[in-house]
């Protein structure tokens, strides 16, 4: 009788190479997609942001990826979950560096991020993911430097005006 291990391997093997090959060879038109992400009004500390807001699975899934245009240094996308949670952030197919902040449900920031590089290679996913050690319920992300920029610290409260 054979064991399930060795029925397992390919397949697994195999959905691997098939997700790098999608992933690789993924069609101009996705990759090339505007996402038009409902816009809404933040204030981190006493300053006033404009963001895209990233509410959907598929808002969230697609985020950052392939885009272009870097958010400017008074922006940003902010992610909204349903729940707090830990959520990791996984930078393949991000084409610049990224601050990255969460905020639990109370605004508080429970973990950031500055200057967080996007991955180099897609087999070393380790140097390219972030994640919270806090449960949050926000996270938002911009260019490297909007950390620095809009003076954000451990103790910044995020109030979310209009999402």
């Amino acid at each position: 009788m054979v064991k399930k291990i060795t029925l397992l391997i390919p397949v697994i093997i195999s959905a691997f190479v098939i997700g790098i090959l999608g992933i690789i060879f993924a069609p101009s038109d996705i990759k090339n997609a505007n996402i038009n992400f409902s816009k809404g009004s933040i204030k981190i500390d006493e300053k006033l942001l404009t963001v895209e807001i990233a509410d959907s699975d598929f808002d969230r899934q697609r985020w950052l990826t392939f885009r272009n245009d870097r958010p400017n240094l008074d922006s940003g996308l902010l992610l909204i979950y349903d729940k707090p949670d830990l959520y990791s952030m996984w930078l393949l197919n991000i084409k610049y560096p990224l601050d990255l902040m969460w905020f639990d449900q109370n605004g508080d920031i429970v973990y950031l991020k500055k200057d967080a590089q996007p991955c180099d290679n897609i087999f070393d996913s380790s140097k390219c993911t972030f994640k919270n050690t806090k449960p949050a319920e926000f996270v938002l992300a911009s260019s490297a430097g909007f950390i620095q920029h809009n003076n954000i610290t451990e103790s910044s409260k995020l109030e979310i005006i209009s999402a």
